[in-house]
């Protein structure tokens, strides 16, 4: 028997933007699936050689859509991808596609975003802002619109401490409107150069322009039947469509994963601070509900678009010590068989120390390695991705060495208009996430996913063996360095008694 929100979906013709990326293809498995979606149309930017067709066609070799095509064998069928970017002014659609677009369909998810913290601003204006104007302009061409959903992120407003789900046009420098004007009249270079005082107190350029974003929403949605749903930092899938599934090294889990080949073993991050993650699937699932919701409750009034939050429930908050506690316990049991050293963390919240810091844990071992990698004729290396390192997590301490409180009022009354079959199928209550469980599943899924590590008992044993090495080494250093701590304090006093 088929739910409320499965009723929804039954027939309909749903256009996703950004539908190539981590959510973006959960979300289409989902759809597939759990519904019996009739079309949908897939945004996907061109590639030189590379037929966009091929790019679908290549999905039936992804891991994700393993379980749906047991299932469904044609399923990838009913996904018809449509030649765009972006970047581009009329964001690339063809007016035939154009015409396909505003004549049939009905859902719109529009998740499309460069998530790049230090993106030029130019970039993240056409794709996270003006791209936004551009979808919204095409939705009210769209003649049968029930929904349509803005992806935007929970650190749109992330200048303020306690977010509700709710609009904040007050904290910009200047509107999106008047910024775009500019973007329309300057060249790139100067836009770039005007980065800081647009910005005003936003951290990034990714932040920023997904503020504008909201604000082209509130200010040009009009009475489109419309919603926004904010993420908060997405990672590997807890259950569907397999657990621990993921394909990036954004967020904690690219440290988790730095951390497991033993690389990086220092990182600016406050052990007090929320680490306001949330597992992809339930994120997926939540944007599917929202766009029922938006559709049933479609009535034309001059009131601003409900917006949707999607963070850790305040009553299972996970601090960044806690996820470091988690995942160091049962490090050993997902221990990669590549790993340089002995897997461990340290975390620090002074800037102007750092640097010190990273030189002794991170810069002086990797000097050690590149001249033996250069002594045996290979390409040394470490130096280089401990720059890149290092410069990532000044980018990203303005979301490791600080808390947000959101507010949930919208998101609580879409869980509760859901009924208890709608609950199991698209669940995202993140009051009943058992973090021990999940970051098992998340650990074991990065093992495999990103660290190409096989299933193998063999593998996971020999991962074992290693781990197991590495510590009796990285405790005989430790007690080489104590000792010869001591030594020369040793040596130092009896000097000093000398004279």
């Amino acid at each position: 028997m088929e739910t409320d929100i499965q009723r929804f979906y039954r027939n309909k013709t749903v256009f996703i933007t950004g539908g190539t990326g981590f959510l973006g293809k959960v979300m289409v498995e989902k759809l597939l699936r759990t519904t019996e979606v009739k079309q949908i149309y897939l945004l996907i930017r061109p590639k030189r050689g590379v037929e966009i067709q091929e790019r679908i066609s290549e999905w039936s070799k992804d891991l994700v859509f393993e379980l749906l095509l047991k299932s469904k064998s044609d399923a990838l069928q009913r996904v018809c991808p449509i030649a765009g970017d972006c970047l581009e002014p009329d964001l690339g659609i063809s007016d035939t596609d154009r015409r396909l677009l505003t004549s049939e369909v009905q859902i719109v998810l529009h998740g499309a975003a460069t998530v790049r913290f230090n993106e030029p601003l130019h970039v993240a204006l056409a794709i996270n802002t003006r791209a936004t104007r551009l979808m919204v302009q095409l939705g009210k061409q769209m003649v049968n619109l029930d929904a349509f959903v803005h992806v935007s992120t929970a650190f749109a407003n992330c200048v303020i401490d306690h977010i509700q789900e709710k609009f904040y046009p007050e904290l910009l420098t200047n509107s999106s409107k008047k910024v775009l004007e500019m973007t329309d009249q300057l060249g790139d270079q100067l836009i770039d150069n005007m980065t800081s005082a647009l910005l005003g107190s936003f951290p990034n350029t990714y932040t920023y322009t997904k503020a504008l974003g909201e604000d082209v929403i509130l200010r040009e949605a009009g009475d489109l039947p419309l919603c926004i749903f904010r993420p908060a930092i997405i990672i590997a899938t807890s259950s569907e469509p397999v657990s621990g599934y993921i394909d990036n090294l954004y967020g904690p889990i690219g440290l988790v994963y730095g951390v497991a080949h033993g690389v990086i073993r220092i990182a600016l991050v406050d052990v007090n601070a929320q680490n306001s993650v949330v597992p992809v699937d339930y994120c997926a699932s939540m944007a599917l509900a929202s766009a029922w919701k938006t559709a049933a409750s479609a009535v034309r009034t001059s009131s601003p678009p409900p917006i949707y939050h999607l963070t850790p429930s305040e009553q299972n908050l996970l601090t960044y010590g806690a996820f470091r506690d988690k995942t160091q316990s049962i490090g050993e049991n997902y221990a990669v068989t590549k790993m340089l050293w002995y897997p461990f963390m340290h975390f620090m919240t002074t800037s102007w120390l750092f640097p010190l810091a990273a030189f002794f844990y991170h810069t002086l071992p990797g000097l050690v390695v590149d001249l033996a990698l250069c002594a045996i004729g290979r390409k040394p290396r470490l130096l280089k991705i401990y720059q890149k390192v290092h410069k990532n997590m000044l980018l990203l301490r303005p979301f490791t060495c600080r808390s947000w409180k959101f507010g949930t009022k919208n998101k609580d009354r879409l869980w509760q208009s859901m009924s208890p079959q709608d609950q199991e199928i698209y669940n995202f209550d993140m009051l009943a996430l058992d973090w021990d469980s999940y970051f098992n599943r998340a650990l074991r899924g990065m093992r495999f996913y990103l660290c190409k590590e096989p299933r193998s008992p063999s593998s996971i044993a020999e991962g074992q063996r290693v781990w197991r090495r590495f510590h009796m080494l990285h405790r005989t250093l430790q007690l080489i360095l104590l000792c010869s701590a001591a030594a020369a304090i040793w040596l130092l006093l009896n000097l000093i008694a000398a004279f």
